[in-house]
């Protein structure tokens, strides 16, 4: 079987006008990860990622640490869903959760993960970009498209709510699974799959043995 390792972004910009950018921090990361493949051996014969600016600032860090030079195939099923959107779509009966999407990151997420219980269940109240099921979908066929590539190590950068999707589709374990998942993936982690054209085999999630070293305190992060 061929092997994949689905990797999510390093630290993103919370809280700031521009979410979609690394911070700092999360280019370090993904700098760190690169060494880390790299020390092992690793090399990867296809690389796709999503067509955020995130997703290519990893795959660009990532490369650095690593010493590679690498061409990226974009695939905009691997994209986050809108999580703005949603907390906009909030019907006036959700009022005060849609009160949490300004408020500081343990606040913000609280209620993120009662928002995606709500549009999983098509309960939201308003109109989102796109629905749950179609969210779904649209992660199914990049992973279709993932199975066919072709290539025996594969890397894939992406988001928390598709890689928690991944999972879930892996495990066939109900919606509230990839909610949780989500909620709990890092930055700058990887999630290890063996897969062919039938099916995909989780082997190791949500890995971040680059940052959890005593050398490297408060690398661990969430957003």
């Amino acid at each position: 079987m061929a092997e994949l390792f689905l990797v999510r972004h390093g630290q993103a910009s919370f809280g700031e006008a521009d979410y979609d950018r690394l911070s700092s921090l999360g280019e370090q990361q993904a700098l760190w990860l690169g060494e880390y493949f790299a020390e092992r051996g690793l090399t990867f014969d296809r690389v796709f990622i999503g067509t955020l600016r995130r997703h290519r600032q990893t795959a660009e860090a990532l490369f650095d640490g690593a010493g590679w030079s690498l061409p990226c195939e974009e695939d905009a099923g691997l994209n986050e869903y809108d999580f703005h959107a949603l907390f906009a779509a909030l019907g006036s009966e959700h009022e005060s959760l849609k009160a949490s999407a300004h408020g500081d990151r343990h606040v913000f997420y609280r209620g993120l993960k009662q928002v995606l219980q709500l549009w999983s269940e098509d309960r939201l109240g308003g109109v989102a970009p796109e629905t749950w099921n179609q969210f779904v979908e649209r992660v199914d066929r990049a992973r279709q498209r993932i199975a066919r590539c072709g290539g025996q190590r594969v890397l894939v950068v992406s988001s928390g709510g598709p890689i928690a999707v991944f999972a879930r589709q892996a495990l066939q374990a109900p919606a509230s699974a990839a909610i949780a998942l989500n909620m709990q993936l890092r930055n700058a982690s990887f999630c290890q799959y063996f897969f062919n054209r039938d099916a995909f085999h989780l082997a190791s999630f949500n890995s971040v043995p680059h940052l959890d070293l005593v050398s490297r305190p408060n690398s661990i992060t969430y957003g």
